[in-house]
């Protein structure tokens, strides 16, 4: 069957399966990917460190201090820190050790809210000694805070923890905001070598085709991503920008580095990547933990917004953002928004997709002169293709001219597919009516069986020149594989081919009623008209 296909035809074909062999292969196998985001900014200054040992001495001498104590060994809560977006955990081993968020679409199926960090694995602000010994110590003995609650609903609020190693004294005071952001200032009785480690990933449950691990931003605009599993040997990096652990939605980030730091790579459980910051005897760093939202990372250092990470089509994705952020700011919806992306997107390419639509009509036009050809040089295939491009010449028609349309969306479509799963902002964002989430399938399958719809009938209009009906069953099977493919996407990527579809009827629509104006398809001259 496939032999009798024109070359237009097994085009069209050879894009529709590549599409689906495309986004059902992404869907099933996560793809790896490692590229660099090209962005320059200057590094902000550090702010200047502030004494830390008078609130040390106050808080070892005081006798109205409490004191947590612990066995060996073992780690227990000694600070929560609430806000309301989170509830934050400090362990009496000095590290963030629980972070739950408290927004109602961060819920999950089983009516718990998210937690960033898992109980087993290294976590953010543990500090790690270079000296065995040392590290054994402080790995054993309990750090003591001068609270053991603080909220910062209402306002940044701050917290000094406390350890007394048997040589050594290390003071951590850590300023906590409602958005997630913190500054933390690290100060120890001598100098001794030590890192501060970022911790693992937030290990949230990802989707299909994410890029999960650990990002150092660093020199001229230079970004490294080592994904989990790839972080095999040790790396070790200068003149840092930030360092990000991040998973699809969620990052946890240190920013704001000492140029002079060194950053190290290491491998962690199962080859996934670990980052340590070499410290000073007084060091400042700041730091986030949460959402990737655009607005928050931007506001904190517009150089953070590149740890929302698109895999290697984010040169495409991250302009498209800008675009459906700034219609957001218009419509107050995402929903809306991405209708209006869409429609935008077609008034952009109407010249050219309008050019393919035409070049469709013409081959209808020729079709039945071409039809004469074939059976007039019947048996020689070469002289019939000859023949047919000479009349494919004459009147101007480009035989693939009919993909274009097609084609175009692919690129475009990919740039939405990495967009809307990857954007933390769409995550429980409404639309209308039955819509609620437009980061999560539609779970009525409306939009699905809708945009499956709108794709047959906008084939239904579409011209084109198939001989043999067993062909033309085939190509009507599309729709119906797309659908099913859709199904589980996003609504808001489901949304997005929708609303690509009614623009394609509608642009159809008006190559057709011209069509329709004129003379019988056999008259030469209708092809000329058609332009």
């Amino acid at each position: 069957m496939f032999e009798k296909l024109t070359s237009n035809q097994r085009l069209i074909l050879a894009v529709a399966i590549s599409f689906v062999f495309f986004i059902g292969y992404g869907y099933l196998f996560p793809h790896k990917e490692i590229k660099t985001v090209h962005n320059t900014a200057k590094q902000s200054p550090q702010t200047k460190h502030t004494s830390l040992f008078s609130e040390a001495k106050a808080l070892v001498t005081s006798s109205s201090s409490k004191k947590v104590h612990v066995t060996p060994s073992k780690s227990d809560t000694l600070v929560v820190v609430k806000s309301k977006r989170y509830i934050l955990k400090i362990d009496t081993l000095g590290r963030i050790s629980s972070m739950v968020l408290l927004a109602k679409k961060y819920i999950t199926k089983k009516g718990n809210p998210t937690q960033l960090i898992e109980q087993n694995g290294e976590k953010p602000l543990i500090i790690r000694f270079d000296k065995a010994a040392l590290n054994k110590q402080a790995r054993k003995i309990a750090y003591e805070a001068t609270a053991h609650e603080i909220n910062v609903k209402n306002g940044a609020k701050s917290v000094t923890l406390i350890q007394k190693l048997p040589s050594l004294t290390v003071t951590k005071k850590i300023t906590f905001y409602s958005n997630g952001h913190y500054s933390v200032d690290v100060a120890l009785s001598k100098d001794v070598k030590y890192s501060i480690g970022l911790g693992q990933r937030p290990m949230v449950k990802a989707k299909m085709m994410t890029v999960e691990g650990a990002m150092i931003y660093y020199g001229d605009g230079k970004n490294k991503i080592f994904e989990d599993g790839d972080a095999k040997v040790k790396h070790i990096f200068h003149d840092v920008h930030f360092v990000s652990a991040f998973d699809q939605y969620f990052g946890d980030i240190f920013y704001n580095i000492n140029k002079n730091a060194i950053v190290t790579v290491e491998p962690g459980l199962k080859n996934n990547p670990l980052v340590y910051i070499s410290g000073s005897k007084k060091m400042q760093l700041q730091g986030y933990l949460g959402p990737k939202n655009y607005e928050t990372l931007k506001s904190l250092n517009p150089l953070l917004v590149n740890t929302i990470e698109y895999g290697w089509f984010t040169f495409a994705a991250r302009p498209l953002f800008l675009v459906l952020a700034w219609l957001y700011s218009i419509f107050g919806n995402w929903g809306w928004a991405i209708v209006a992306l869409t429609v935008l997107v077609r008034l952009v390419l109407y010249p050219l997709t309008y050019k393919g639509m035409v070049s469709m009509q013409k081959m209808k036009l020729v079709a039945p002169k071409v039809k004469a050809l074939q059976a007039k040089y019947k048996g020689d295939a070469q002289r019939v293709n000859a023949a047919v491009m000479q009349e494919y010449k004459k009147h101007g028609v480009n035989p693939l001219g009919g993909c274009l349309p097609m084609v175009l969306q692919i690129p475009i479509f990919y740039a939405m597919y990495r967009l809307i799963f990857n954007t933390p902002e769409l995550q429980g964002a409404p639309w209308i009516l039955w819509v609620h989430n437009l980061g999560q399938m539609d779970h009525y399958y409306i939009l699905p069986i809708l945009m499956g719809a709108t794709m047959f009938f906008q084939q239904h209009i579409t011209p084109n020149n198939f001989t043999d009906p067993l062909q033309a069953k085939v190509f009507k099977y599309i729709p119906v594989i797309f659908t099913f493919f859709f199904i589980t996407f996003p609504a808001g990527l489901v949304l997005y081919w929708l609303t690509n579809n009614l623009a394609s009827i509608a642009q159809q629509y008006m190559v057709n009623r011209k069509f329709a104006t004129l003379k019988q398809p056999d008259d030469e001259q209708s092809v000329e008209k058609l332009k």
